[in-house]
């Protein structure tokens, strides 16, 4: 739970006691390799953070995968904005490997938000930095060669390499898979 309590404090200070009481509304949760977690259609139920393992979200389109994002440790993961609207997920979330999680309902979420500025304010942070990440990714997906998607996404998370399918890697990266093996092969890492 320290870790947990400092990733919180990274994002935004909280006073210790009220720390200390909305991270013990977070339970322990695992799930198996290759378990889906949230399919289409369903509402994500909880927010997840990521103590070990990695997931990953994707929607199918004519049979074919598209990868979205992945998670590992320490992030949070689940579907954001099924879980902070309660709408239905367009799309799933799917471990890659067995993980372990803390998790909190939405209720839980949202009373306590309700009650504490302070982590009403961490989260409106937190959807920022999300907001932020998503616009970054469009501009690489739109204005970025193949090559150049290739080379910020490994300046940025080059351990993922070793971590996460060269399918689902490429998939990520818009990147047709001989041609992201083609870049791995060509291109000093």
């Amino acid at each position: 739970m320290d870790s947990f309590k400092s990733f919180l404090n990274q994002i935004h200070p909280v006073s210790e006691a009220t720390l200390h009481q909305y991270v013990s509304l977070w339970n322990e949760h695992e799930v198996s390799k290759k378990q889906t977690i949230t399919v289409p259609g369903q509402t994500e139920k909880y927010l997840y953070y990521v103590i070990e393992g990695i997931q990953k979200s994707y929607y199918m389109h004519e049979d074919k995968e598209h990868v979205i994002a992945f998670a590992y440790a320490p992030s949070f993961s689940g579907i954001p904005e099924s879980f902070f609207t309660q709408t239905p997920s367009r799309y799933y979330l799917e471990s890659l490997t067995e993980s372990h999680f803390l998790r909190i309902s939405f209720e839980q979420h949202s009373s306590f938000l309700e009650n504490h500025r302070e982590v009403e304010t961490l989260f409106r942070k937190t959807v920022e930095f999300f907001l932020n990440g998503v616009i970054q990714r469009q501009h690489e997906i739109m204005a970025l060669s193949m090559e150049d998607r290739f080379k910020e996404f490994v300046s940025r998370s080059p351990h993922l390499l070793q971590l996460i399918p060269q399918k689902d890697l490429a998939s990520y990266l818009r990147i047709d898979p001989t041609n992201f093996s083609k870049l791995i092969n060509r291109i000093h890492i």
